[in-house]
């Protein structure tokens, strides 16, 4: 079976946990310190992409599901 990540995935994730875990990372836009490590993983995985790691694509964002109103 083959690997679904690369080795260069990985330390790019090590980096930004270990760089979470300093309070040196921050998020994209806003610029806010990152705390969450679910945050700081998907961090190093789209710097894994963007540098031609093999890395999975992402999944899409569920849509909402509208509830129906019932009608009395």
């Amino acid at each position: 079976m083959a690997r679904k990540y690369s080795k260069k995935a990985s330390k790019k994730v090590k980096a930004a946990l270990h760089e979470r875990k300093r309070g040196t990372l921050r998020s994209g836009r806003s610029g806010k310190k990152v705390t969450s490590r679910k945050q700081a993983i998907a961090i190093g995985l789209s710097e894994a992409r963007r540098s031609g790691a093999k890395v999975p694509k992402k999944k899409a964002a569920r849509q909402s599901v509208r509830k129906s109103s019932k009608k009395k």
